[in-house]
């Protein structure tokens, strides 16, 4: 009896189809994975290029059960203006103060101490973010 052979010759017939679709997956995963970091590179940039304004708040101050002083630094471009967004919640959660602070003063850097009326006694202070106009 002799031994019926199932695969073609090693070499002689060229490269298989499923060479030929693993080379094909290659290319596309390189394509699609150069595409992404492309994407991520572009996403990082806009974020940190486009922040005009920043902002962090130095510390706060409960003044009474219906104010609270927030010490709030800005940083920005000179000739930049914008709004920067402060609230404070109470022991529970619950917000009971908001406020814009428009920021159109000139120069690169802000400090300075805002006041916050609030509903109820605040127990924290924070920023929620600044945007420019």
């Amino acid at each position: 009896m002799s031994a019926v052979r199932e695969q073609l010759p090693e070499g002689r017939y060229g490269r298989s189809a499923d060479e030929r679709a693993d080379r094909k997956l290659k290319i596309a995963g390189a394509v699609l994975g150069t595409l992404f970091l492309a994407m991520i590179g572009w996403f990082g940039w806009h974020y940190v290029g486009g922040t005009k304004i920043s902002a962090e708040i130095i510390k706060f101050d409960v003044v009474s059960d219906s104010e609270v002083q927030v010490h709030l630094e800005i940083r920005k471009d000179a000739d930049v203006t914008g709004v920067c967004t402060m609230r404070s919640r109470s022991e529970d959660g619950a917000e009971v103060g908001r406020k814009d602070v428009p920021v159109d003063q000139a120069g690169s850097r802000i400090d300075d101490v805002y006041s916050i009326r609030t509903t109820a006694k605040a127990t924290s202070a924070e920023l929620l973010g600044c945007t420019a106009r």
